[in-house]
């Protein structure tokens, strides 16, 4: 780009080499006003908008241009429009990982993904990571009206726009198909794990299930979690789906095992009478 009054370089007379390639021999400066006086009727501003990766920021100038000689530039008040496609271009370019991924974002989207892969047939959006960078403009375009730099895009929250995705009717059964907690015997409310491509996750210490006999589902009763049953120490002792099987089967060896080891902790000879808890016998 020009900065002052002259510009090299007009060139003269061009040598060549055998390998093609062309060398100055001869040239002279030229001044900026002598560009306009031989060439006005082919500058031209030309408005640029557009993400810097460089600044991480949306960048709005004009550029006075001669072919793709940049004479000068001013910078220029961006439109929302504007704005929201440059913010898309830089997204694109990085990934969905330049995105704000909270673990409430995550989250969401797991449990979207699992409701859709157990209900195929029920129109649930495809929140996969490639459907969602291809479909960046109608789900996280509208949300992205003030957004100007990587530091702005860091403060926006996903769950709303992710949220926004989904029908009113759909929002209402996704927290009843995928709940993201299941209260247990004990009276604890467990947080579900559903970021796996198998059954969701339900990780809880194993004295705050005595007495229960039934794995628990979600969708509907259609499919039932994967416990894992936790020491005190939260710890994992066992792995099932089969929760009548362990308590007559696999408690006595496991009771057997940890008691001197946590001793402050209830374990029953009898599972299926004893009260469920969440505490050490002292706080019981």
């Amino acid at each position: 780009m020009i900065t002052g009054g002259q510009f090299s370089v007009v060139i003269s007379r061009w040598g060549g080499s055998r390998q093609g390639e062309a060398k100055i021999n001869v040239a002279s400066a030229i001044s900026l006003d002598c560009i306009e006086e031989l060439f006005i009727d082919r500058l031209e501003w030309q408005r640029q908008v557009f993400w810097d990766d460089r600044e991480g920021r949306v960048v709005a100038r004009e550029e006075r241009r001669l072919g793709a000689l940049i004479l000068a530039s001013r910078p220029v008040q961006v439109s929302q429009e504007e704005a929201v496609s440059a913010a898309l271009e830089g997204i694109r370019r990085v990934g969905l990982e330049a995105l704000n991924w909270t673990a409430e974002a995550s989250r969401l989207v797991a449990r979207v993904r699992f409701v859709e892969r157990t209900f195929p047939k029920e129109g649930w959006p495809d929140f996969t990571p490639g459907t969602l960078l291809d479909s960046l403009e109608l789900w996280l375009g509208p949300f992205l009206s003030n957004v100007r730099s990587w530091s702005d895009l860091a403060r926006l929250d996903l769950v709303g726009p992710l949220r926004a995705s989904l029908e009113w009717s759909q929002q209402k059964f996704l927290d009843e198909l995928a709940p993201t907690h299941l209260p247990v015997p004990s009276g604890s409310r467990i947080a579900l794990d559903y970021q796996t491509e198998n059954n969701p996750i339900l990780a809880v210490k194993l004295q705050e299930l005595f007495g229960l006999a039934e794995t628990p589902r979600v969708a509907g009763g259609r499919v039932p979690v994967l416990l894992h049953l936790l020491s005190p120490a939260r710890r994992p002792i066992q792995v099932t789906q089969n929760l009548r099987s362990f308590w007559d089967e696999i408690y006595p060896e496991v009771k057997k095992e940890l008691k001197g080891r946590y001793s402050k902790h209830p374990w029953p000879d009898d599972p299926w009478s004893a009260a469920p808890t969440r505490w050490t016998k002292k706080r019981k």
